[in-house]
């Protein structure tokens, strides 16, 4: 018998993809010649898409489950909670949006069947914006080079893991985490594939300039520490060609007289300037670390789960419901 399979979708605001969405991923998973369940986790929806989760799990209880949180955590924490009500041997993760088509599924299963842990995808052909599209980049090339994990396109959610990689996940505690390339780094199998991709039909993208900024600065303080390394050659760069610097200006001096840049004033500042600069920028990045590691060490869960919505909480609120019933029933006897 072929393993399990869990399809994890984080959901925030998404009711108008929503049932178009289970739909297709209950055709492709009615379509897999093994057992499959959908775990859906609403990340603090406020537009109704919540009450359109706990309806599709009332509608197919035996393979939905809807999983709600209290309020919004951010997307990899949901794909964390997800994970974490899993049930399957390979865990598939997709985005709401449907710009990564469901239908590729089985083409993830196909590399995991082969002896893949983690199967990544690479968009062909992206209907996104140039802006959207340059941060992709960017954010791919720092991976990259920070991690040393030569994978092509992070920034796609629609990924397979194996269950012993989804556990070896869960039992990291830290708060910031980049999913893909904390998958990677316990992976000893890893491919890729293409897959199709499509514009956004409905609803509105939840990354906007300011949000791939701050995942520029999780990934880079929560994955490596890399920007500290830098800084330390940097200041060493600094220092060496400061020393040079004093060594000219002192040399002009002595040949030209002081009169020729205005007695130093302006040289000093523009340096003063300068290494305030890099100061801030350090402290910046170091303020970055430390405040993840304040967060880690106090300890605080990553979401909190306002209630799940599945076949075994359904039988119990079913047999609840009958007991009343036949309390009821005895009384009025």
């Amino acid at each position: 018998m072929k393993s399990s399979v869990s399809i994890v979708i984080p959901v925030y605001n998404e009711i108008e993809n929503l049932d178009e969405l289970i739909d297709r991923c209950e055709k492709v998973g009615g379509s897999l010649d093994r057992p499959w369940e959908l775990v859906l986790v609403d990340d603090g929806s406020r537009d109704g898409s919540s009450e359109r989760l706990v309806t599709a799990a009332h509608a197919n209880p035996d393979h939905i489950k809807a999983v709600l949180l209290n309020r919004n955590y951010g997307q990899h924490n949901a794909v964390i909670c997800g994970f974490s009500n899993a049930t399957g041997d390979v865990v598939v993760t997709l985005d709401a949006d449907l710009q990564n088509p469901p239908e590729e599924i089985p083409n993830l299963l196909s590399q995991i069947d082969q002896g893949s842990d983690v199967v990544g995808t690479v968009r062909v052909n992206r209907q996104d914006s140039p802006f959207r599209k340059l941060a992709s980049w960017m954010i791919n090339h720092l991976v990259k080079k920070t991690t040393g994990v030569m994978m092509h396109d992070y920034g796609c959610m629609l990924r397979a893991y194996r269950r012993n990689i989804v556990e070896a996940m869960l039992q990291c505690r830290e708060r910031s985490t980049f999913i893909p390339v904390l998958a990677n780094s316990f992976a000893k199998r890893t491919s890729e594939i293409e897959v199709s991709h499509a514009e956004r039909s409905a609803g509105t993208s939840k990354y906007g300039f300011m949000r791939l900024i701050n995942l520029q600065f999780d990934l880079l303080t929560c994955m490596t520490t890399f920007p500290l390394r830098l800084l330390t050659w940097v200041g060493v760069i600094i220092s060496a060609g400061s020393v040079a610097f004093g060594g000219v200006l002192l040399v002009l001096r002595l040949a030209l007289g002081p009169e020729w840049a205005a007695a130093g004033v302006f040289t000093l500042f523009s340096v003063l300037f300068f290494l305030v600069g890099i100061q801030f920028v350090a402290m910046g990045l170091l303020g970055e670390y430390l405040s993840r590691v304040h967060n880690d060490v106090r300890g605080r869960p990553r979401y909190f789960v306002d209630s799940v919505h599945d076949q075994t909480v359904m039988a119990e609120e079913s047999a609840a419901a009958k007991s009343d019933t036949t309390k009821r029933r005895l009384v009025h006897s």
